[in-house]
């Protein structure tokens, strides 16, 4: 047996030891973040957006513990559960900023990276599609035509990075999905819109006939 067969077995498993103890510091913090930005982003839905804005900072606080806890276990920072985490904060931010008419933070704002970040961004057009939705109950065609050119110049953004997946960690995916959400949201829109119109036409030829006491069977 070589003499150095045992040692090199305790480096080992004290290295391993290691980033295994990172590892489950870390993964928690990400569970965390997650859980306050879809909390957040339900918090945008309602219109709470002090109650929003305190999610996410709290998920901010937990993304950068978790950069500190694997700064020298960089293999297990980029394992997924830190990107999700970013991701997801990413989507609860801009998507706050939107529906409030405000410029959206850039990826060095926030603190995550570029792909994270075009994920996020992508995800947000699911979300203002449900904004959308819920104004559309509301008859604020303004608001939706201006939310759908939110979604149009999203997707405009997406579609102009031309990087492999590997680089873009599926952007090309969330880019689909973006197209999807956003032809719909348009198709429900025109919809919702020429419904508003006849019937604000047929509202005004009742009113019209009413007017001058003709009745429509005449």
């Amino acid at each position: 047996m070589p003499e150095n067969i045992d040692a090199i077995a305790r480096d080992a498993i004290q290295h391993l030891s290691l980033k295994h103890a990172a590892r489950e510091k870390a993964l928690p913090k990400s569970r965390a973040a997650i859980r306050h930005c879809a909390n957040s982003i339900r918090a945008t839905h309602r219109h709470e957006f002090q109650l929003a804005e305190e999610l996410t900072t709290q998920a901010a606080a937990l993304i950068a513990e978790m950069i500190e806890d694997l700064s020298n276990h960089q293999d297990i920072y980029y394992a997924g559960f830190v990107q999700d985490a970013q991701k997801e904060y990413t989507e609860a931010v801009t998507f706050a900023a939107l529906t409030r008419h405000r410029a959206l933070p850039s990826a060095e704002s926030l603190s995550v990276g570029w792909a994270a970040y075009l994920n996020g961004l992508g995800e947000a057009v699911g979300e203002l599609r449900r904004y959308v939705l819920d104004q559309l109950r509301h008859d604020n065609f303004e608001e939706c035509e201006t939310f759908l050119h939110y979604m149009d110049d999203i997707y405009a953004v997406l579609i102009s990075v031309d990087f492999p997946d590997a680089i873009t960690s599926g952007l090309r995916r969330t880019t689909d999905a973006t197209r999807g959400i956003l032809e719909k949201t348009r198709g429900d829109l025109t919809t919702a819109v020429s419904q508003a119109h006849l019937q604000r036409s047929m509202l005004a030829l009742q009113q019209e006939l009413k007017k001058h006491q003709i009745s429509p069977e005449s």
